[in-house]
């Protein structure tokens, strides 16, 4: 049998139609003004900056995944008032995937973007430049001033440790951090120069082999010893950024060591009258005079140190959530392991810094005048003329940071060891007498984590990334949880 050709096909078919058709991926949203150099301005030591608009985009978080859009906006980001975003999606500042949104009740879905374009307003930071510890051609050690957040975030973005090293070197410097701080807490970081250094530094912090050190100033006579706290501890709300002791959280292990007890100016540990009187309010001012104290995160959960030390009766004592009597009343919050009163705590902390201010302890402590225990942050009822956003007043320099600062990071093998001294409101007072330095000599951190059956632990290596790194939300500036598609 011979092979023959087979005559042409002359039937023509349609080309197949996609199903779902298929559509050019959205355009990206470009901010509408990106200014260079940064408009920063110094003014009453504080770093401040020029409004300018700006538009964050995000991709659908899983949390969002079929969800609406204007229900998002309100639960998540606390910044403005869900009247506020309502309005933004109706105008078409808020868009999906490019697009205005049909109706504040559409639907976010996996892979979606979300774009929110504003005028911005960042509160001030502290003008205190960013010192440094060391540096070489592969790696930056900074000490970080309290106040400043590492990324952008929330309501800062100029404002941030990443975007002021890049003003200072040139727009085309990237930092790379290696770890990170909460935005209210002080001292080491490590930022990479180039990606391969970020890559390997943060390698090593995974790792079990970096042990970190940080100093606190806490409300009373802390307890002598090595005091351990290995309460789980549970994130309450990501939006308000409360972390609290829970049955349920994650696994935590903190080692405390007392450094020095300074008593109060007057030299007796008495109760204020109104606290003998029974008056709800003061009970805590019975614990009188302050601690320093050496804190030793063997985990590394959100705010592990602030809550930990809450727990035992002695948090910061300037701390705008753990400290705050108007949200955890007279105890402070001792020894809580209850969530019943979760929604009144929420409740009463989403006040601070719009009605309330976040009054902590401090602000009664004896180094903190008068004048400072009336300036302090919130809303003034005045808003912008351009964008109609609530105007907040100045901080107070009480409100920049809490007394809690990473002294010291070190390689256990013995490569690497990198520390700062004490910091200002760890020295002793004027007229009393106390150590001026951390060191073997003056307390030795006698933490033998085999004694205390914590060498074995089964620490992630998330735990020992962030080592206590928390997360840049503080509420006292009504700022949202992150830097997507809110502000």
């Amino acid at each position: 049998m011979s092979l023959v050709p087979s005559p042409p096909n002359e039937r023509k078919y349609p080309p197949l139609k996609p199903d779902p058709p298929f559509q050019e991926p959205p355009p990206v949203v470009i901010t509408p003004c990106d200014p260079w150099p940064p408009p920063y301005y110094l003014e009453d030591g504080l770093r401040k900056v020029t409004p300018y608009h700006y538009t964050y985009n995000t991709y659908c978080k899983q949390r969002w995944r079929g969800r609406e859009i204007l229900d998002i906006f309100a639960s998540e980001f606390r910044d403005r008032p869900t009247e506020y975003y309502e309005q933004a999606i109706i105008e078409g500042r808020v868009v999906l995937n490019g697009k205005p949104v049909p109706s504040t009740k559409a639907i976010v879905k996996n892979g979606d973007v979300v774009s929110h374009t504003l005028h911005r307003h960042e509160p001030p930071s502290t003008a205190k430049p960013i010192g440094i510890v060391h540096e070489d051609d592969d790696i930056i050690v900074i000490d970080k001033p309290a106040g400043l957040p590492v990324h952008p975030a929330g309501r800062y973005n100029f404002n941030s440790i990443i975007e002021i090293m890049r003003a200072d070197r040139g727009y085309g410097w990237n930092p790379l951090p290696c770890n990170r701080l909460d935005r209210l807490t002080s001292g080491i970081m490590f930022i990479g120069k180039h990606r391969q250094a970020a890559e390997d530094m943060s390698a090593q912090i995974r790792g079990r082999t970096v042990k970190k050190e940080y100093i606190c100033r806490v409300v009373g006579d802390f307890p002598e010893g090595e005091v351990v706290c290995e309460k789980p501890i549970l994130q309450i709300s990501p939006k308000l950024g409360l972390n609290a002791v829970r049955a349920d959280g994650k696994e935590a292990k903190t080692v405390f060591k007392k450094l020095a007890y300074y008593p109060p100016q007057d030299g007796v540990k008495q109760v204020d009258e109104a606290a003998k009187e029974g008056e709800e309010h003061m009970a805590w001012k019975q614990k009188r005079g302050y601690s320093i104290v050496r804190c030793f995160p063997v985990t590394g959960r959100t705010h592990q140190l602030r809550v930990h030390l809450q727990f035992l009766g002695h948090p910061i004592s300037n701390d705008p959530i753990y400290a705050n009597q108007r949200v955890f009343g007279p105890s402070l919050g001792r020894g809580s392991t209850d969530a019943e009163n979760d929604e009144t705590i929420m409740t009463r902390l989403s006040r601070m810094g719009k009605e309330d201010i976040a009054d902590a302890v401090a602000y009664h402590d004896e180094m903190v005048d008068a004048y400072n225990k009336r300036k302090a942050e919130k809303m003034t009822g005045e808003t912008c003329s351009i964008c109609d956003t609530p105007l907040y007043s100045d901080p107070g320099v009480h409100e920049l940071g809490i007394y809690l600062h990473a002294r010291r990071y070190h390689c256990e093998e013995g490569k690497w060891d990198y520390e700062t001294g004490l910091p200002e409101w760890a020295l002793p007072p004027p007229g009393m007498e106390g150590p001026t330095e951390s060191t073997k000599e003056s307390d030795p951190l006698a933490v033998d984590l085999r004694k205390l059956g914590l060498e074995d632990s089964d620490q992630t290596e998330q735990d020992a990334a962030n080592a206590y790194t928390g997360t840049d939300t503080d509420i006292t500036s009504g700022q949202q949880l992150s830097a997507g598609a809110g502000a």
